[in-house]
């Protein structure tokens, strides 16, 4: 927060930095267990979304798909078992899919505000609108996990910094813009879906995060609203 502190600006919280604790926890181990031979819970709905034969029963080549979906994602453990963190990330897939190019469909997202980054907490996806015609996105975002949820409202951005580098965890927190204390959209270099999510900032690719910094500009509004799963 020294960055800050020199120019004056809101001294920012911590719960929208992004820590080392939150790489590890989405970070699948470099040596995995062995692949599993048990069905999951779930096993006919990820055999679906996978394209494999649907049969509800597991295979050498059904755990070889499930582990390289998990291994991509940072999904722990990564042993190939249909369990409910892994069909909540397809799921959450699924319906960010069928949202298409009408992501304010329910009009949540304020359209009398002129240029606004809207985040669905609950859906995980967010976009920027000018008044009722979409800008760009919508595209899929990694916010705060339980205990550090991202604070919904209506927000404006208040600072950016390109480079910026949390001096509390010494984390490099690319194109940030923040919006509330300590959250910020910015970019990091993990899947947009691993679990269980941020310290509150709004993760972004790194091509979202460059794209919002060039659409967004300092006092540009941002509204957060719903819930992500298991907050």
């Amino acid at each position: 927060m020294k960055e800050i502190g020199r120019r004056g600006a809101v001294v920012l919280g911590v719960t929208g930095l992004v820590a080392p604790l939150t790489l590890a926890l989405g970070t699948a181990p470099a040596q995995a267990a062995s692949c599993t031979t048990q069905a999951g819970p779930y096993q006919k709905q990820v055999e679906k979304f996978l394209g494999r034969p649907v049969d509800g029963r597991q295979s050498a080549a059904d755990c070889k798909a499930i582990r390289a979906f998990q291994n991509k994602h940072g999904i722990t453990p990564n042993i190939g078992y249909a369990g409910s963190v892994t069909w909540g990330v397809m799921n959450l897939m699924n319906k960010q899919k069928a949202v298409g190019k009408k992501p304010n469909k329910s009009g949540k997202c304020p359209v009398n505000k002129g240029r606004i980054a809207c985040v669905d907490l609950t859906l995980q996806l967010s976009w920027i609108q000018d008044g009722s015609r979409l800008v760009y996105g919508p595209v899929p975002v990694r916010t705060g996990r339980k205990g550090y949820a991202t604070r919904t409202g209506l927000k404006k951005i208040y600072w950016r910094d390109i480079d910026h580098v949390s001096t509390l965890y010494n984390v490099p927190m690319p194109y940030s813009q923040f919006f509330d204390g300590g959250q910020a959209f910015h970019s990091v270099g993990l899947s947009m879906w691993n679990p269980p999510g941020s310290h509150g900032c709004v993760n972004m690719t790194p091509k979202d995060a460059k794209k919002y910094w060039s659409l967004l500009k300092k006092g540009d509004d941002v509204f957060v609203y719903g819930r992500k799963p298991g907050t």
